[in-house]
C-alpha cells in the first residue's frame, strides 16, 4: 500500500467510508431497500474518494494498538447511523399521514407492498412515501444531503466525543414531530370522518330501520378520498417545508 497511499492515508480513507457507508444506506431516496446494496455501497466509496482531500487532514494519527484503530471506526459507523436514523424517521410523518387517513376512510385494511419498508403498509401509506421520496429528488432536497454529510465533519469531528444524551434527545424529538405532523397532514380527513360520524349517528337514531351502515361506507370512502385528493397538494408542500427545515440543521 506504501506505493499508493500512506498508512494515515489509508487510515483516514476508511474512517471518512465507515461514516458515509451508514449515511447513505439510510438516507431518504439513495438508501432505500429497493436499491442494491452494492450500489449504495459503491456510492459511499466514491464520495469517501471525494471527499479525502477535504477532510482527511483533521483524521487524527493512527493508534499504536488495533483496539484504537477499531474504536475509531465504530465511533464513526455511530455517528453515520445516528444522522442516517434521524433523517430516515421524519419519513415516518408521511406512513403515520397514511395509517391514520387510511383509518379515517375505513381503508386500513387494504395492504400494499411498501418499497420503502421491509414490510406492508396501507395503500395510502406506501403512496404517500414514494410521494415523498419524489418531492425530496424533484426540489433537489438531496443536495442539503451531500451538504449535511460534508457539514457532519465539522459538527461531529473526529476528535470528539459522541453526545449520546444529545444524540437520543433529538431521536425522540423527531418521532414526536413526525407523528404530530403526521396527523396535522391528515387534519382535513380527521375533521370531514368526525362529522360524517356524526351525522349518521344521528340519522341513525332518528330512523332505526334506516340500514346506515350500507349507505354510508361507499359515502365514506368516496368523499374522504375526495378530500385527501383535494390536499395532496397542500400535504407535500408542508412536509417538505419541514423535512427542510430538519435537514437545516445538519447542513
Amino acid at each position: 500500500m506504501e506505493h499508493y497511499a500512506t498508512g494515515q492515508q489509508v487510515f483516514a480513507g476508511g474512517l471518512v467510508f465507515a461514516r458515509l457507508a451508514p449515511i447513505l444506506m439510510l438516507i431518504p431516496g439513495f438508501g432505500e431497500t429497493f436499491v442494491p446494496a452494492r450500489i449504495r455501497l459503491s456510492l459511499a466509496l466514491l464520495m469517501a474518494l471525494v471527499l479525502f482531500p477535504v477532510v482527511g487532514g483533521a483524521v487524527p494519527p493512527i493508534p499504536a494498538d488495533v483496539s484504537g484503530v477499531a474504536g475509531a471506526v465504530i465511533k464513526e459507523t455511530l455517528i453515520g447511523l445516528m444522522i442516517g436514523t434521524i433523517l430516515r424517521l421524519f419519513m415516518t410523518s408521511l406512513a403515520a399521514a397514511g395509517e391514520i387517513v387510511s383509518i379515517q376512510t375505513t381503508l386500513g385494511f387494504a395492504q400494499t407492498a411498501n418499497p420503502t419498508q421491509a414490510a406492508p403498509s396501507t395503500t395510502l401509506g406506501t403512496f404517500l412515501g414514494l410521494v415523498g421520496i419524489v418531492l425530496i429528488m424533484t426540489t433537489n432536497l438531496h443536495h442539503l444531503f451531500l451538504s449535511a454529510i460534508v457539514r457532519s465533519y465539522s459538527i461531529f469531528p473526529f476528535t470528539r466525543v459522541i453526545q449520546v444524551a444529545d444524540a437520543n434527545a433529538l431521536a425522540f424529538q423527531t418521532v414526536s414531530r413526525s407523528f404530530a405532523l403526521g396527523l396535522q397532514l391528515a387534519a382535513p380527513v380527521v375533521a370531514f370522518s368526525l362529522i360524517f360520524n356524526i351525522a349518521t349517528g344521528l340519522v341513525g337514531r332518528v330512523m332505526p330501520q334506516f340500514q346506515i351502515f350500507f349507505v354510508s361506507a361507499p359515502l365514506m370512502i368516496i368523499m374522504g378520498l375526495s378530500i385527501f385528493a383535494l390536499s395532496l397538494g397542500l400535504i407535500g408542500i408542508v412536509w417538505i417545508d419541514h423535512y427542510r427545515d430538519l435537514v437545516a440543521m445538519f447542513a
